[in-house]
């Protein structure tokens, strides 16, 4: 089943879980020119650097989409997943953004530069907005289905890709790393309860179809941004 045929039934839960993966599939960031070139250890240290201030304006913002979405979520057990997933990125351990700082001043940038987001891409610009809005308009299911399954459950699939060649080409230790190996396990645990919730919450076919296509939408979202990094960075 296509993910852009509107269904008018209620799909059952394989069903429903199929469409929203095939909805990431067609523009999934782990298939991107810019990782396969990062896994293929194509890239400079000061790519990289870009890749980190541009992420940053991204990710760093992560916690705060989550709190608008716990603030509109009615369902205690959705609510205790956002609470943990907002802990995890601000205080259980790390912050995660210290983290992909650590790595990005191991490629030559520096915490000022990345934390005064002055230079970023109208993409990266657009994706934020877009994650900003996703989460304070829309109803918790649907900016659920953008930020955890469209954009989040990709994680440790780019990262999986991504992660070996920085210790094995270009010599990262693991604490430079430590960025990737965290997400790698956390991202696949969050996405994962990410499509618990949709699946079990999207209750009407009308439901299914728009969390399918605002997943879709994600993606699209994602992929132009980091195709914004590549072509601006790393094409000569």
């Amino acid at each position: 089943m296509s993910a852009t045929v509107t269904e008018s039934r209620l799909l059952n839960k394989e069903e429903f879980r199929l469409a929203l993966e095939q909805a990431i599939e067609g523009n999934a960031v782990a298939k991107a020119p810019f990782t396969t070139m990062w896994a293929n250890g194509e890239l400079k240290k000061e790519h990289f650097s870009r890749w980190v201030e541009q992420h940053y304006a991204y990710v760093g913002p992560f916690a705060e989409y989550l709190a608008y979405i716990y603030a509109n979520c009615p369902h205690e057990d959705a609510r205790d997943f956002i609470l943990q997933n907002m802990w995890e990125e601000e205080l259980g351990g790390d912050r995660h953004t210290d983290l992909l700082i650590r790595f990005g001043e191991a490629c030559g940038t520096t915490r000022e530069r990345v934390e005064s987001m002055q230079h970023l891409l109208p993409e990266t610009i657009g994706l934020q907005s877009w994650c900003y809005r996703m989460a304070f308009k829309e109803n918790f299911l649907f900016a659920t289905a953008a930020l955890v399954v469209g954009l989040e459950s990709q994680v440790p699939a780019i990262y999986r890709r991504q992660t070996p060649t920085l210790r094995n080409h270009y010599g990262f230790t693991d604490e430079e790393v430590e960025f990737f190996d965290l997400h790698i396990v956390s991202d696949e645990i969050h996405g994962e309860r990410g499509y618990q919730i949709v699946l079990e919450y999207a209750k009407t076919p009308e439901d299914q179809q728009r969390c399918i296509k605002i997943v879709e939408e994600a993606t699209k979202m994602r992929r132009m941004y980091i195709a914004a990094i590549s072509r601006e960075f790393c094409l000569e």
